[in-house]
């Protein structure tokens, strides 16, 4: 039974291999038939009825905050040498897979000789000058932010599952599994935590993620940027628990509300189990955050829509730095 559930509920993690085997059908395929296709892909912004369009064109300058004239960094290449990365050399230009794969699913509409520069793993920092990244420090709106965001790593990230278990039948405790090294926030809050009857936290994994959505309460706690589990935790039925987060991708964290779309604890983690029992003596509200939560990530479920967003990105860094 439990097997049958992992596997008709989609409880587990995306598959790599098949996410690799779209990206090579993309390499193999003449980019010149996507660039023909360019125009016609980007018009469908003006088929859409206004709602539709205002929601899209805010998405696009939510991830490019930049306004023209963009400036184009010193280390701008063309696209021509944007390739995969072999062994552990750092050469500009050639980055790892999955960022690879990523990003060509829609450069491949740009001519080749248009420049950008792109930074590809765990970004926490801004950048000196405009550029793309998966992520990105959450900054006040005043404070200029030259990191332009790219869905990228999104077969680790962008995780969406259906939850077999109801909130009632859920284990009302904590849970967090999660690599601790390095990362001398998250072995503070084990130390806090780990002993506490109304905790299952520890370091590392070994948990399975259909085991994990037996527990009402998941942690989710930012790493070297954003916390790669926020995704599917918002798509069960459980409910995330986190300080405010720091970092932003393509989910746009910045924008969730706390206590609505997941449970806001302090940043020293002092209040967490009394958060809890503050939830479990009021259900229907935590339940309530599992429906908004819900509505939050069904919004990234329209891939159609997901790849004009990405597109327009891209068209507003060429056309804003001139080359377009």
């Amino acid at each position: 039974m439990r097997i049958f559930r992992i596997i008709r509920g989609h409880i587990y993690k995306n598959s790599h291999l098949a996410f690799f085997l779209r990206g090579l059908w993309r390499q193999v395929l003449p980019d010149v038939l996507c660039r023909m296709r360019l125009r016609r892909r980007l018009k469908v912004l003006d088929e859409c009825d206004d709602e539709e369009r205002r929601y899209i064109q805010d998405r696009v300058d939510f991830y490019c905050h930049l306004e023209p004239p963009i400036t184009l960094a010193d280390n701008a290449y063309p696209l021509s040498r944007f390739t995969l990365k072999k062994k552990d050399r750092q050469v500009t230009g050639k980055v790892h897979s999955t960022y690879f794969y990523d990003c060509m699913e829609y450069t491949r509409f740009f001519p080749k000789h248009l420049k950008w520069t792109m930074l590809s793993g765990d970004v926490s920092h801004t950048l000196p000058q405009p550029g793309f990244t998966k992520s990105r420090p959450i900054l006040p709106p005043e404070q200029p932010d030259n990191n332009i965001l790219l869905n990228m790593d999104k077969v680790r990230h962008f995780l969406w599952i259906k939850d077999p278990f109801l909130w009632e039948q859920k284990e009302p405790r904590i849970l967090f599994r999660g690599d601790v090294s390095c990362k001398p926030h998250r072995e503070r809050f084990l130390e806090m935590w780990q002993h506490h009857p109304l905790c299952d936290v520890c370091a590392g994994g070994g948990l399975s993620l259909y085991d994990h959505l037996k527990y009402r309460y998941i942690m989710s706690l930012e790493g070297n940027d954003v916390a790669s589990n926020l995704k599917w935790v918002m798509s069960s039925n459980s409910v995330a628990v986190m300080p405010r987060p720091k970092y932003e991708t393509w989910f746009m964290e910045s924008r969730l509300r706390p206590n609505y779309h997941y449970i806001e604890i302090k940043d020293d983690y002092s209040d967490l189990t009394d958060r809890i029992e503050y939830y479990e003596q009021h259900p229907e509200e935590a339940k309530a955050i599992a429906v908004h939560a819900h509505e939050w990530v069904r919004q990234f479920w329209n891939k159609e829509r997901e790849d004009l967003i990405s597109l327009l990105v891209l068209d507003k860094y060429f056309k804003g730095t001139g080359q377009k």
